[in-house]
């Protein structure tokens, strides 16, 4: 049953997805909910500097989009942008994460790194110099222009990084601590989430409209983030930055302004979304980023359809003495929140959205950040999982909170998906069913999939990988238990009459018939398309286990048939080795074949048997065509060549021995010889038992009305389905 999961691995390996933990593959065939990461996964890995906003006494300036003004290369603002950052040289180009490859790009300056020389010849280490363009670009003086030289130096502009508080995903940001060349006291700098600056900085230095300038950039779907400057004490000195808590250093920061970064979509993110949704499995945004900039990014690539309402959702942790509250507004209302204490009567306005024929026009998607995702969980667990059903856009998440967040659309019998490209996905990518990684590094050690294509187009492929092994793994599973059955049958069968099938017809029956056939049906590749229609979650279900036991009673009776009816004709009677039944036969082939009969002890040679034989052996191939089932999940069996050609191999041998019996065949598969009209009437049963067999499973199974009795229930299969569970938590709010 390996064998469909195998070939997946392969077919994966073609389109450049690789796997540590192949047994996945078929869990990836249950999909029905997929979770993204968004910078990187849904949008581009280079963000380019839209523009920014400096701070000046407390107040906004006007917008700004050239960084490298000459009035602006010795402002805090520009050299917040050069230093702040993790960049490393490699080879003469710059590496480290892209957001700040992109800053300092845009900055124009250069960045130094001494080399292990330099280190060497001084007690402390030497700091990561960097400067403006200008500076680096000036020629060196001559050793008699020592006046020239100076005037160089009092005019030079460097700026050393002494110590790196690399970036946190829990914190929403990072730090570095410089020295200016000159100067004596240090000065530390700081970028991250906008939130997280400001309630960092002195309050005085925020600008009073902080919040609706930020909410005006997020709302299109700009990434923003803060910059902030603190000059420290001189007791703060360059051996104690080594050793002190950031903490110390990242508080009274002064505020110095805004960068807006566009995050252009991935061209293939808007198509795989909608053919995801037309699968009719879920996709939800997990990201770090800002709520309004997820909004945006989600309404863009069609999480979010145009005509959906979004309800923004806000816990407030207990404090003061007050009980923990949550707070609920419509993305585009602009009125106050709504606030309850408690999860049984919360108003909130729904307009009559319903349309002529009853249905929801409008769908509600529900969208929290990570500080109310946590208040949720701790204070109002059981109105977390209502929150699930609908929710779409989860905000500003810590990398633990999207690991728990996996966890808990698990809970509500979702099988979740996950793609994301960074270290702080990483956890999520390990807990979901189907974790892809976007990114060769971190990401891929712990996810069990890893695309060499950095885009979301591996996500479909994989769902149809595994829908193709999961079906793959049915297929044989049904196949190998009616294989078990047929030959319980016909064993069964013959020990009534103190028989049994020889030891070649078992070889040949497990090696020649059942090997083969697994290993070819297992061949069919997956279905082009993404299809509404589910599997099912496991071997112990109705429209399986329905499959199996008609097939099994339609072996049974035919096998039955057939073992009865041999012993009716007129011909019949009990076989020794001067049985002459089909003398008369014209179309006996028979071959000269010298040996002397050995007495069959084991009364292996008898018409029962060699009815028996013939009989199981069609049933093995007309089961095997019956379960390697096609479309809408694999491609049809006819494109499977190994498969049709080792089917019509089998049919032609087996066909040829039954009708023109070859004495040497029959000798090494101890068969006997019976009359010409008893085999054109085993050919009869034959094609009656495939046409039966075919009739109960293509039309009466997969073709008929009631087959939709055995589809197990989903959560979120179609539109309406999401929109009534939308609803009802609408009227559980009181509507």
């Amino acid at each position: 049953m390996t064998a469909g999961i195998i070939y997946a691995q392969q077919r994966l390996r073609k389109q450049r997805i690789y796997s540590i933990n192949p047994q996945r593959i078929n869990m990836c065939g249950q999909l029905n909910l997929v979770c993204f990461d968004k910078t990187g996964t849904l949008t581009e890995d280079g963000l380019d500097v839209s523009g920014f906003l400096r701070v000046h006494e407390g107040r906004f300036l006007s917008l700004e989009r050239d960084v490298s003004t000459p009035s602006l290369v010795r402002s805090s603002f520009i050299a917040a942008m050069a230093t702040c950052h993790s960049l490393t040289n490699i080879d003469g180009k710059l590496s480290g994460d892209p957001l700040d490859c992109k800053m300092f790009e845009a900055t124009g300056w250069v960045l130094e790194e001494p080399t292990a020389e330099e280190t060497a010849l001084h007690d402390q280490i030497m700091p990561t110099v960097v400067r403006p363009a200008a500076s680096a670009a000036s020629a060196t003086p001559s050793c008699g222009d020592a006046d020239m030289e100076l005037q160089e130096l009092m005019n030079s502009y460097e700026i050393g990084i002494v110590s790196q508080f690399p970036f946190s995903s829990a914190l929403q940001r990072m730090s570095v601590v410089t020295s200016n060349l000159g100067q004596r006291r240090l000065v530390a700098f700081m970028k991250g989430a906008p939130e997280t600056v400001a309630g960092l900085c002195k309050k005085e230095t925020v600008p009073d409209d902080f919040s609706p300038v930020l909410e005006k950039f997020t709302r299109q779907g700009l990434r923003v983030i803060a910059l902030a400057r603190r000059k420290l004490e001189a007791k703060i000195t360059w051996h104690k930055v080594q050793t002190i808590n950031r903490s110390v250093i990242e508080a009274n920061m002064e505020f110095l302004g805004l960068i807006m970064m566009q995050n252009k979509l991935k061209p293939r993110s808007i198509p795989v979304i909608r053919e995801l949704q037309s699968a009719h499995i879920r996709t939800v945004m997990v990201t770090g980023d800002n709520m309004l900039t997820a909004l945006s990014v989600a309404r863009e690539c069609g999480m979010i359809p145009p005509h959906g309402k979004v309800v923004i959702t806000e816990a407030v942790p207990p404090r003061d003495g007050q009980v923990a509250t949550i707070s609920w507004q419509y993305a585009d209302d602009t009125a106050g929140w709504v606030a309850t204490h408690d999860t049984k009567d919360i108003q909130i306005k729904v307009e009559d959205d319903t349309s002529k024929d009853g249905l929801l026009d409008t769908c509600y998607h529900f969208a929290m950040s990570g500080k109310t995702f946590h208040v949720i969980t701790e204070h109002f667990p059981d109105l977390l999982p209502k929150l699930l059903l609908c929710g779409t856009v989860y905000a500003r998440m810590a990398p633990d909170q999207k690991t728990q967040l996996v966890e808990e659309f698990q809970k509500v019998d979702y099988y979740v998906g996950m793609c994301g490209d960074g270290a702080n996905d990483c956890g999520a990518l390990k807990q979901a069913h189907g974790g892809i990684s976007l990114s060769e590094l971190e990401a891929s050690a712990a996810s069990p999939f890893t695309s060499k294509f950095a885009n979301i187009a591996c996500v479909p492929n994989l769902i149809r990988e595994g829908r193709a092994a999961l079906m793959t793994s049915f297929c044989v599973f049904k196949f190998m238990a009616l294989y078990s059955i047929i030959q319980y049958l016909s064993v069964t069968l013959l020990y009534s009459e103190l028989s049994n099938l020889g030891d070649l017809q078992f070889l040949f029956i497990d090696l020649a018939i059942i090997l083969v056939i697994v290993f070819t049906m297992s061949l069919n590749a997956a279905w082009k398309e993404l299809v509404p229609q589910k599997l099912p979650s496991g071997l112990i279900s109705a429209s399986l286990l329905f499959s199996v036991l008609s097939q099994i009673v339609i072996s049974a009776v035919f096998q039955v048939t057939s073992f009865l009816a041999v012993k009716q004709q007129t011909w019949y009677e009990v076989w020794t080795p001067n049985s002459d039944t089909c003398s008369s036969s014209k179309l006996n082939i028979t071959l000269t074949y010298n040996s002397t009969d050995i007495e069959d002890a084991r009364n292996i040679k008898n018409y029962e048997n060699t009815t028996v034989f013939f009989i199981s052996c069609f049933q093995y191939l007309i089961v095997a065509i019956v379960f390697s089932k096609g479309k809408p999940f694999r491609q049809p069996s006819y494109e499977n060549y190994p498969f049709v050609v080792t089917v019509m191999v089998l049919y032609i041998f087996m066909l040829f021995i039954m009708l023109y019996p070859v004495e040497v065949i029959d000798w090494i598969l101890e068969l006997v010889c019976v009359p010409y009209k008893w085999r054109i009437r085993m050919l009869i049963i034959i094609i009656i038992n495939a046409v039966v067999s075919f009739v109960t499973e293509v039309v009466l199974l997969d073709l008929a009305p009631w087959k939709f009795l055995f589809k197990r229930k989903e959560l979120g299969l179609n539109q309406h389905t999401a929109n009534n569970q939308q609803v009802a938590l609408l009227l559980f709010l009181t509507v």
